[in-house]
């Protein structure tokens, strides 16, 4: 690490360089934590991370037995071992026992993207709630048609402040939370819808997975999707760099460029000949004009891709990388599928053999760099390599299925939660020495 260091002063390395390599040597040395202990007062399977995306610092978990509960992961409220273990406990739990409280199993929770003073839950009592942190009081209910498997909400959106909710109706819903009322539908999906995910590069774009095995690309601005992903459109390998995509198309340009007088002449022709004959310049208009209508309907309507499927079975989880290019996803087939966001392709990553949950949605965590993914697997967590699909790292700690995983990028930390009720913080190694040697680094000026 201090070679690694002397090189980025020395300028050998780059600063970007340098930080991805640090980070993919701390995620290549997490291991269950043995210094911070999350006191769980789940009394059933926890079904849903979140660390909120402001801060940092207060994860959000649901569970089945209809409790929701809020921690705060940088400030322990009690210490055991002789000060050497944290222990976080919950600083606001939600269950039957409040008022306004879920009845059933609470499937998904979330923040509210601007601040902690909000969040969501979804339920299998058919509603949605709004929560205030603060007061930990119900300030907004919205009923729905069937059981609620998920909810998401936009990162990015600045223009509305909508939760897309999927359910075991086939209709996916947005619900405005500045109204109080359902935005509108969106109608597409064949069966229940068990994931949703926002885009991270445009505020209106929603991608969902349903029970039929499709995935489906929306943009809430119009009727109808726009994409349906399907597993036979495939290409190999990753997207080409942007500088060879840039010289390739100025090498277009410049042949283009250079026929200009060829294409001048023949364009000429053609017009001449247009004009010569007047019916065949209609039927040409004709022609223009049909193509021109098919292309403006949704293309999933008039071709065999609407019943284009990403997986055979259901869609269990959806990830979308930070950077808004990829799209991961998981199936009841027990598949693994990276997908390129802009062309629609399936990327062919080839992740290793792995035996997923098929009964229920599952929670997908990816690391910042989009080097790593983290996917619950029966009772253990497997870390892929992204781009080859191989296996990096198997945590092994939990005595049932895990069903979501949260990787927090501040700490570099990975939260999993699952049946066994219990909430496990894995962290990178530091040895006693790298702790000494950090403390006798530190100035008289520190505080």
């Amino acid at each position: 690490m201090w070679k690694e260091i002397e090189r980025r002063e020395s300028g050998k390395i780059r600063p970007h360089l340098f930080a991805s390599r640090l980070k993919s040597r701390r995620v290549a040395s997490m291991q269950l934590s043995n210094s911070k202990d999350i006191v769980s007062p789940h009394r059933g399977s926890i079904n849903s991370l979140q660390v909120d995306l402001t801060e940092g610092r207060y994860l959000l978990s649901a569970a089945s037995d209809a409790s929701v509960a809020v921690y705060d992961v940088q400030q322990p409220q009690d210490y055991e071992g002789g000060g050497l273990i944290a222990k976080h406990k919950s600083i606001l739990v939600l269950d039957k026992q409040h008022e306004e409280g879920h009845k059933y199993a609470v499937s998904s929770a979330v923040w509210y993207p601007i601040d902690t003073g909000l969040f969501i839950t979804g339920s299998y009592d058919n509603s949605i709630k709004v929560w205030d942190t603060n007061t930990t009081q119900m300030v907004m209910n919205f009923k729905m048609p069937g059981k609620v498997y998920t909810t998401a909400m936009s990162p990015l959106a600045t223009s509305h402040m909508l939760i897309a909710a999927g359910t075991e109706d086939v209709q996916v819903r947005l619900c405005d939370i500045a109204s109080g009322a359902f935005a509108h539908t969106l109608s597409g999906h064949h069966d229940g819808v068990m994931t949703a995910q926002w885009s991270a590069s445009n505020e209106w774009v929603l991608i969902t997975g349903g029970c039929d095995g499709a995935i489906r690309f929306w943009d809430i601005r119009r009727a109808g999707c726009f994409r349906v992903l399907d597993q036979s459109h495939s290409q190999l390998g990753r997207r080409p760099p942007v500088l060879s995509r840039v010289t390739a198309k100025a090498s277009t340009s410049k042949v283009l460029l250079g026929g200009q007088n060829t294409s001048a002449k023949t364009g000429m022709a053609l017009r001449k000949l247009s004009y010569s004959n007047g019916t065949k310049q209609a039927s040409a208009g004709k022609i223009l004009a049909k193509t021109s209508s098919k292309q403006r309907l949704h293309p999933g309507m008039m071709s065999i891709r609407d019943r284009a499927t990403a997986h055979y079975g259901a869609v269990t989880g959806l990830r979308v990388t930070e950077d808004g290019m990829y799209l991961l996803s998981t199936g009841s087939d027990s598949r693994l599928r990276l997908w390129d966001i802009k062309s629609g392709c399936n990327t062919l990553v080839n992740f290793e053999t792995v035996r997923l949950q098929t009964n229920k949605a599952i929670q997908l965590a990816i690391s910042p760099d989009s080097s790593h993914v983290f996917v619950p697997c029966m009772a253990s967590v497997k870390a892929f390599d992204f781009w080859s699909g191989k296996t990096f790292m198997t945590f092994r700690g939990h005595y049932e299925n895990v069903n979501c995983c949260w990787f927090s990028s501040r700490d570099q930390e990975l939260y999993t939660a699952g049946n066994d009720r219990q909430i496990l913080v894995w962290s990178p190694f530091v040895s006693q020495e790298m702790e000494e040697e950090a403390a006798l680094d530190r100035d008289c000026w520190s505080d």
